[in-house]
């Protein structure tokens, strides 16, 4: 069968590593764009407004954090469909799982969105957002709440265009956005010309504007270049989510977000033992996290990459190229986490200096912890990967599993085992203790053959309203690490 019309990369043959590289590069440069957007909106909030408004917005993030995890698991789960939709060269089976994603997506984003603006007061108090910041807060919550919408739509747009082989698309509009979001921080917070200044509705003002700029300018693009997931005349009613589906998209897609909030409450855990330790511990392990959220990135990006390589091999019944697409992803993420966090290490103090000043005493504790738990990203990295791999077959309870035993049992186990003798230092070492354990259970649960025969093969479709039951091709796949 032909390859899939239009734009996009074809995952399934070529030197395995570099496209490896070439498809996860957009994917990294997207994540750290996300990132520093969110930085630098902080440091406009902080300066032209005040402490109050910047909790308020930390307060906020919060909420919207658990909404995008759940949104991410559902794209993630659509990304693997789709991805074995264009391996197996059924555009057509790729656009209906589309038009279910993003219809569901829709449709989700409407009623959160909407139940946000109605219940943020009493959901910032269930938070227990301080007095001075409440006012802050609820302003803020709620125009976010109303950009809902078109944030999740273009999410759930980019995550399915990654699945085709497409990453550069959505950078081009996170890039848009990110513009948009910057400059008009500044601009709508403090007002100019006939620009009123509207305080801390601006800032949630600009994100909202530049995420209904950067769905509408994506969506026309994908129109205007006939990329292969457009639907057009009979194909729109794919919009409205079928139930074979959404029940895919859910079933893995709830274990797939579930997993960011096993990591997010994990940190959470972690800040209240590290807020124990004082002020200065916690300055400096505040500083440490700044750096760790950029060292993760590259895993983070290389095993999205891997996951859509994966589901498009499994889609093209190439079981000989997952084993080598896993190990092509475990060696770039050694690659080049490792040389970042080398980078980290040998710069340490000067890096450190950017977020505490340079006469701050809680620089020297910051490098004691980035010495010894900064590496941990290195088996955070590998174990990421195997579940990339393992994902793209529909696996999505044996990740959850280890990174709950992993993050809890695991690491607060050997903190409260060791603090007696290591105090703070119990805790650092946690980090790469917690790490080597998911990389065994990881390593353990990918060569197991047992998570192959629950992997879900692409439907056959022979016609437009005929749906096939899943085949057992992701059953006789056979990687190796």
């Amino acid at each position: 069968m032909a390859p899939p019309p239009g734009r996009g990369r074809d995952l399934t043959s070529g030197p395995i590593l570099k496209t490896l590289v070439l498809f996860s590069a957009p994917t990294l440069a997207s994540n750290i764009l996300q990132s520093l957007n969110g930085s630098i909106n902080s440091i406009w909030v902080g300066r032209l407004l005040d402490e109050g408004a910047l909790a308020a917005t930390a307060n906020a993030n919060v909420v919207m954090f658990l909404v995008f995890a759940a949104a991410f698991g559902f794209g993630m789960a659509a990304t693997v469909k789709i991805g074995q939709a264009f391996g197996a060269r059924d555009v057509l089976a790729a656009r209906r799982t589309f038009g279910s994603a993003v219809g569901f997506c829709v449709l989700l984003s409407l009623v959160v969105g909407s139940l946000g603006w109605i219940f943020a007061p009493q959901l910032l108090t269930a938070m227990g957002a301080p007095g001075e910041t409440y006012g802050f807060a609820l302003t803020y919550l709620r125009v976010i709440f109303v950009a809902m919408p078109a944030s999740m739509i273009t999410v759930m747009l980019g995550m399915g265009l990654r699945g085709g082989g497409d990453a550069a698309t959505p950078l081009k509009f996170m890039i848009l956005s990110s513009v948009l979001d910057v400059g008009l921080n500044p601009l709508l917070i403090g007002g100019f010309g006939p620009v009123p200044a509207m305080g801390i509705a601006g800032a949630a003002l600009a994100t909202a504007i530049a995420s209904f700029i950067a769905m509408i300018g994506i969506v026309t693009y994908v129109y205007a270049k006939d990329l292969p997931l457009r639907l057009r005349g009979p194909e729109l009613k794919w919009l409205w989510p079928r139930r074979d589906e959404l029940g895919y998209i859910l079933t893995k897609g709830l274990p797939m977000g579930a997993q960011m909030l096993v990591i997010s409450a994990a940190g959470i855990v972690v800040i209240g033992l590290v807020n124990r330790e004082g002020l200065l511990v916690s300055a400096a392990y505040g500083a440490a996290l700044q750096l760790w959220t950029y060292l993760q990135m590259p895993a983070m990006a290389i095993s999205a990459a891997v996951s859509a390589m994966a589901a498009q091999a499994i889609g093209a019944g190439l079981d000989q190229r997952l084993g080598r697409i896993s190990r092509s992803g475990v060696l770039l993420n050694l690659g080049v986490t490792g040389a970042l966090c080398a980078l980290i290490l040998l710069f340490d103090r000067p890096a450190l200096e950017l977020f505490l000043g340079s006469g701050s005493p809680s620089v020297d504790e910051a490098r004691h912890i980035q010495f010894l738990a900064s590496w941990s990203y290195l088996l955070f990295g590998i174990t990421v990967v195997l579940f990339g791999t393992m994902r793209a077959g529909g696996v999505v309870w044996a990740p959850l599993i280890i990174l709950a035993i992993a993050m809890y049992p695991v690491r607060l186990g050997f903190y409260y085992a060791f603090y007696p003798r290591l105090g703070a230092d119990a805790l650092w070492l946690a980090f790469p203790v917690s790490s080597a354990a998911a990389v065994a259970m990881a390593v353990y649960a990918y060569r197991r053959p047992g998570w192959r025969r629950q992997s879900s093969a692409v439907p056959c479709e022979e016609c437009e309203e005929k749906t096939h039951a899943d085949g057992d091709t992701a059953g006789r796949m056979a990687p190796s690490l």
